[in-house]
């Protein structure tokens, strides 16, 4: 076979790419692992090799080469009060964002705590670590800012020093909701929050969501009430049912758990209340669900694409030692759709 002939059989080769290209074996791994400059020339020359043979650089030799495993760990919230389709918007996000950056995924679940990051770190089985489900006072967090592994926690615990932290803003997304139905007109509203377990937990996007409302009911003059509810149809009707009976003026209800919507909504019908006319509901959940719902809901969405590509786009710069800053809040948007309009309309 000439220098710039193809490969006859069987899988390419690094010295097969460097005959293709004329090149010493040396370059081809010069041109792959970015250790040396190359001339541009030369490197196209290589690249285009690499494309006509079809060759894949042996994943094990180039870790060692690299010290690298091109492996990132993901810590999903498996457990209770844990929206699922969420959660797997996030891991679709992070795997297809670290694809793009030639780097696999490894999947653990949150209640292995402390002793399954420490065990990653320690076998050098990845290269990052992205965390979710962020509690106020997280356990992980000492652990994190030891670790000799770059990190991204997918939300804010209470302390974010010496942390790299990315979410939407919860807290302006509670008051956005407020500024919302207060701008229509409504002075008595409730939150039908996260279930309790996430609460009891300090997960930092239910608490931060509450405190938001909490602050700009207050700025508005608008009489808030507060409760968890869980996502079983017969608990949400029973929330609802105790909450009008104590509360029978309250026109408006936001609500921070999808798998809750579809009984509240029934619950109302129930009770012969009707979205909008008698109560105006708003949600903080993804664009998708909202869309969907009878009526189209007016919500604040949680962007979980947009934060599962920032929080891999996070630790690739900390693995290329570049500088990133502390905390990434996205800003929230609220949607209007069909749920909300002035009481009594």
């Amino acid at each position: 076979m000439s220098g710039r002939g193809r490969v006859a059989s069987g899988q390419p080769t690094i010295a097969d790419v460097a005959r293709h290209a004329g090149v010493a074996v040396s370059t081809v791994s010069y041109v792959l692992s970015g250790k040396r400059a190359i001339s541009e020339v030369t490197r196209s020359r290589v690249l285009s090799s690499i494309r006509v043979l079809g060759y894949h650089p042996n994943a094990g030799a180039r870790a060692l080469a690299s010290r690298r495993s091109n492996v990132i760990a993901l810590v999903l919230p498996l457990r209770s009060g844990i929206q699922v389709p969420v959660v797997m918007q996030f891991a679709t996000a992070v795997v297809t964002s670290a694809r793009r950056h030639d780097h696999d995924v490894l999947l653990l679940t949150s209640d292995e705590g402390p002793e399954g990051l420490r065990r990653i770190a320690a076998g050098a089985l990845v290269d990052g670590v992205l965390v979710m489900d962020v509690e106020l006072h997280d356990v992980r967090v000492p652990l994190l800012r030891q670790l000799g592994r770059p990190s991204v926690l997918i939300g804010l615990p209470a302390d974010t020093s010496e942390l790299t932290c990315v979410d939407l803003d919860f807290h302006r997304a509670g008051q956005l909701c407020v500024e919302h139905l207060a701008g229509l007109g409504h002075r008595r509203i409730a939150l039908l929050g996260a279930p309790g377990a996430v609460y009891d937990r300090g997960t930092g996007f239910a608490h931060r969501t509450r405190a938001g409302v909490i602050e700009a009911a207050a700025r508005h003059g608008v009489d808030a009430v507060t409760m968890p509810c869980e996502e079983n149809a017969a608990d949400v009707h029973h929330r609802v049912a105790g909450l009008f009976a104590r509360h029978p003026d309250i026109s408006a209800l936001i609500v921070q758990n999808e798998a809750a919507v579809a009984p509240m909504q029934a619950a109302l019908a129930a009770s012969g209340r009707r979205v909008p006319d008698d109560v105006s509901v708003v949600a903080v959940c993804p664009d998708q669900f909202a869309d969907h719902a009878s009526p189209r809901l007016t919500c604040v969405p949680v962007p979980a694409e947009e934060i599962g590509r920032q929080a891999v786009s996070l630790v690739m710069g900390k693995l290329r030692d570049e500088p990133v800053p502390e905390v990434t809040l996205l800003p929230p948007r609220l949607t209007v759709r069909d749920s909300t309009a002035r009481p009594g309309h």
